[in-house]
């Protein structure tokens, strides 16, 4: 396989095991992030469309599969998974995280006051 679709496939497989086997977020089984990937990928498909068929990105053959979506290869639209994946499933676990932090805090302050 072409090093440029290894690497986005092999990304796309590392958000997937990391929402659902690490972090357990349940992320990517919600309809919002489907939503939000579908707007992302609309502003992909005019910017980065744009970039390819000017040409102001070029790619070189042998590291991609060659298939694209219009003049975009598919091999961006995994990586455009990949990237919000990737950030909303540290968000989302983050933010349980503070939020529990701040609960057993003010639990803790709650108890030392009475």
């Amino acid at each position: 396989m072409p090093e440029y679709s290894l690497l986005a496939v092999s990304s796309a497989i590392a958000v997937l095991a990391l929402d659902r086997w690490i972090l357990r977020t349940g992320l990517l089984r919600r309809r919002s992030f489907w939503i939000t990937l579908g707007f992302l990928l609309l502003g992909k498909l005019v910017v980065n469309g744009y970039l390819t068929a000017r040409p102001i990105v070029h790619y070189y053959a042998p590291y991609y599969l060659g298939i694209r979506l219009g003049t975009i290869p598919v091999e961006d639209f995994l990586y455009g998974f990949a990237m919000l994946g990737l950030v909303l499933i540290c968000w989302e676990y983050l933010g349980k995280r503070w939020r529990s932090e701040d609960r057993g805090s003010l639990s803790s302050a709650a108890g030392s006051e009475g």
